[in-house]
């Protein structure tokens, strides 16, 4: 069955030159990509698969295989990472692909009696998920904090069964380096962004922050709940 694998070609894991791309900030929200998901889910299984993932769970779990080579290749010992970028304020910032779920517009916040303060706005319904919002540039320590309620758009991100919402005011796009290309965080970033901060991407002549989303969301757990 042939299929139009365009998010190879020119989506997210291509050159980027779909237009949608600046709609649907990823190809997870196009529609084309759902459909292909779907297609997939109901093609009839491959007469190899069962051989395929027999040979992928045999492999050792710091390795993985190349199809067009029998050796060994090291997991991450190349690959770019793929990160979302996105304004607070006048800072750039980064946070990795895998820990993104959607951008989206910003809705109502509601906040909760005793609860809500600078850091954490409120809860608000995302597709009927009640959902955590934190202010990222209170919790980081920015010196230029914006109105939360001036905000363009909402980053849904976390992982496992946790999930949070950041108001950002502007979200770029997706981005792949090398992890060879961070460079060293200087010691004119604020003390608490530093904390967060694995290393510095320069993107069209920005000094973009690279974030540990696991401390980070670490850290929210903890001080929140």
């Amino acid at each position: 069955m042939l299929m139009n694998d365009c998010w190879n070609q020119i989506g997210v894991w291509g050159d980027r030159s779909c237009s949608q791309l600046e709609t649907v900030t990823h190809c997870r929200n196009c529609p084309v990509y759902s459909t292909a998901g779907r297609s997939l889910l109901e093609r009839d299984i491959p007469l190899d698969y069962l051989n395929e993932w027999m040979a992928a769970i045999a492999t050792p779990a710091n390795e993985v295989i190349n199809p067009s080579d029998d050796r060994p290749v090291l997991k991450g010992s190349a690959d770019p990472l793929s990160v979302i970028l996105f304004r607070l304020g006048d800072e750039q910032f980064a946070l990795p692909v895998s820990v993104l779920h959607e951008v989206t517009h910003p809705g109502a916040i509601h906040r909760l009696p005793h609860r809500s303060n600078d850091v954490f706005l409120g809860l608000i319904n995302i597709r009927g998920e009640i959902l955590m919002t934190i202010s990222l540039s209170q919790f980081l320590g920015l010196k230029s904090v914006t109105d939360s309620s001036s905000l363009n758009r909402l980053l849904v991100v976390g992982h496992d069964d946790r999930k949070w919402v950041f108001p950002v005011d502007e979200v770029h796009r997706i981005h792949r380096v090398q992890a060879s290309e961070l460079k060293e965080v200087p010691v004119v970033v604020s003390q608490a962004s530093q904390a967060y901060t694995q290393g510095i991407i320069d993107w069209q002549t920005k000094k973009v922050n690279y974030l540990d989303a696991d401390l980070l969301f670490y850290t929210l757990e903890r001080s929140l709940l």
